[in-house]
């Protein structure tokens, strides 16, 4: 790291200024690129191994590449940072993943020079090919590149992209950023040079005009064509064994050494050359340049913050995940058929635990969320009883997978859905606001929502013992306000408060605590309130709609989007059952939310104390 403030970095806005750069001058680029992402990654939080393992490969892509005309498609869109500093943001840079800062995934209204919106993996070959395509058609002289992770390329979507590409055959550039597996194995020295010498611009464009001139000459030039090709394939056999992009009809060349800026600068360069699709292999480090992240790339993936001197991170209280991996990992040792299922995310959704004492029973099957689910479902017909923990966002992904492979099975599984609700500064592509909606769309599932961790493990292990598929779903981060009254209940809701209550509130999961204090404060003021709180919120008992026909007002509280929500399905069950007063919903309105802190976005939304406390003292 630079003990100076960057000197190069700040003159740095367009792919041009990046060219005129020495070779000494783009090391130091790097350093100072490094420099700043540590220090406001240890400020903001953020994503700190994947950008850091990125600097060179985005400094040879603006050295290749003249963006925004050339289009560049990061998948998943985390390790953006250093591509959003090369591209004139670096006076905003400080503000990345704060409210009203700089996103810290690509977002189109952002910057032009983010060709594609992104957060989640594996779909940028299929959206790079998609405007490849159109800027064919519109007739543009320009190139198309596709970044995408070895992690990302386990999921399928990934795969119906490169075959896609592979059959249209026109210049389509894919660079597989390898940060941790090697894709194929290749033979000695000897390939790795010829690799390296067979895609220089030299020898393609030697190459190209050879097979023009030949194609020009006609029955002779044609012959000595077939036979030059006929003998570069047997050779290649000899010295490279074919590898699943070539067999796809892409052009392979790799791994690189994708810390070499003039190296990798020179492949892209003879890449633009090919008049079909090109994968590009590169190898890099994850959280190269920090010695903390190096050593622990994982642990340095996505952060709240840290100390840069120490590598101490912030943040280390119990989390409703950990609560979820420690008491499942507890089930599991008294039920052997109990396994546990991620996609790439066990630390994240509290898995480590199990994976530590039960690995055996552990599957990690990658990015790839639609597989996990239907992988479970097989799992479970043949009696093993299968529990997939997934963030909400990325469950979106496995809908149909629920429906046809789960449901329709009547397979006993579980789904440990994490993150629901708001997410905060992760943003628009990562908030859990849609699981409850869509999930009431799924045949014969049973979901709970608990707002705290003793609910969480009681009603974990009622559905260890639960037939048929079920799920369980959680906020991010900590449980809130727990009033004294509160007793954690097996039943299908909780009712507090007076039974000839004109006005009741009805709330489930993390915002129970906040409609808590509401309750609490109109009781106060002298009000009659009852306060239901849902625990099972799919089915919805139809009993608990009954306890509010005396009411007069009812007011539903729920983290989540309004269209199609809990609420809705309550307020349809409250009218059915002869209810004759006011109904009102609060709850997010079907808009994608941006990036800030919690607390904040619930302000927003008015599911605050006081925007919930305003709503119904303005309905009284």
């Amino acid at each position: 790291m630079s003990d100076t403030s960057p000197a190069i970095l700040p003159k740095i806005s367009l792919p041009s200024d990046v060219r005129k750069l020495t070779s000494d001058e783009q090391a130091k680029l790097c350093e100072e690129i490094r420099s700043t992402i540590i220090e406001t990654v240890s400020d903001n939080g953020g994503h700190l191994s994947s950008n850091l393992g990125v600097v060179e490969l985005s400094v040879a892509l603006m050295r290749a590449f003249n963006p925004p005309e050339d289009n560049i498609v990061w998948d998943v869109g985390h390790q953006v940072y250093p591509y959003k500093l090369l591209t004139g943001r670096y006076n905003d840079f400080k503000s990345i993943r704060t409210e009203g800062g700089i996103s810290g995934f690509p977002d189109k209204k952002e910057s032009v020079f983010d060709s594609f919106t992104s957060g989640h993996a594996s779909a940028s070959i299929s959206s790079a090919l998609g405007a490849s395509e159109a800027d064919f058609h519109l007739g543009k002289a320009n190139h198309t590149v596709a970044v995408i992770g070895d992690g990302a390329l386990t999921g399928g979507l990934a795969y119906e992209g490169l075959n896609n590409a592979g059959r249209l055959k026109r210049n389509f550039i894919v660079i597989l950023n390898d940060n941790k597996m090697s894709i194929s194995k290749n033979v000695g020295s000897i390939s790795r040079h010829l690799a390296y010498m067979r895609s220089r611009p030299g020898y393609i464009n030697t190459k190209n005009r050879t097979e023009d001139f030949l194609g020009k000459t006609p029955f002779i030039g044609a012959g000595i064509a077939r036979f030059l090709r006929w003998g570069k394939r047997t050779i290649k056999k000899l010295l490279y064994r074919s590898n699943v992009f070539e067999d796809m009809g892409f052009r392979y060349y790799g791994p690189f050494d994708g810390h070499n800026i003039e190296q990798v600068t020179e492949i892209l360069e003879g890449a633009k050359l090919i008049d079909r699709p090109v994968l590009i292999h590169v190898r890099t480090y994850k959280g190269k340049g920090y010695r903390y992240a190096e050593n622990a790339p994982g642990a340095f993936h996505g952060l709240s913050g840290f100390d840069v001197e120490t590598g101490e991170m912030n943040g280390n209280m119990e989390t409703f995940s950990d609560i979820f991996g420690k008491k499942l990992t507890e089930l599991a040792g008294r039920n052997e058929k109990i396994c546990a299922i991620t996609a790439a995310m066990d630390s994240g959704t509290g898995l480590s635990y199990f994976k530590a004492n039960f690995p055996d029973r552990f599957y990690d099957v990658g990015i790839a969320e639609e597989h996990a689910v239907t992988f479970a479902g097989g799992l479970a017909t043949k009696g093993m009883l299968p529990v997939f923990a997934v963030y909400s966002t990325f469950l979106q992904r496995a809908y149909d997978e629920m429906i046809h492979d789960v449901s329709l099975q009547n397979a006993k599984i579980i789904l440990g859905i994490d993150r629901c609700g708001f997410v905060g500064e992760d943003g628009k592509t990562h908030q859990g606001l849609l699981d409850s909606a869509y999930l009431r769309t799924v045949p014969n599932i049973t979901v709970y929502s608990p707002a705290f961790y003793d609910e969480l493990e009681l009603q974990l292990e009622h559905l260890i013992s639960h037939s048929g598929f079920s799920a369980i779903r959680y906020p991010r981060g900590t449980e809130l306000y727990k009033p004294d009254y509160f007793k954690v209940s097996e039943s299908a809701f909780s009712v507090f408060g007076d039974s000839s209550a004109d006005i009741v509130i009805v709330s489930y999961g993390r915002l129970f605590s906040v409609a808590a204090q509401v309750f609490e404060k109109l009781r106060l003021k002298g009000l009659k309130v009852r306060h239901i709180k849902l625990n099972r919120i799919i089915p919805l008992d139809i009993c608990a709609a009954e306890e509010c026909l005396c009411a007069k007002r009812v007011f539903f509280i729920e983290e989540g989007t309004k269209q199609g929500g809990i609420g809705e399905g309550f307020c349809s069950s409250l009218y059915q059952s002869g209810f004759k007063g006011e109904f009102t919903l609060k709850a997010v309105d079907n808009i994608f939310q941006p990036h800030a802190p919690m607390y904040r976005l619930l302000e927003k939304n008015d599911l605050d104390f006081n925007g919930i406390m305003s709503s119904i003292e303005d309905n009284l």
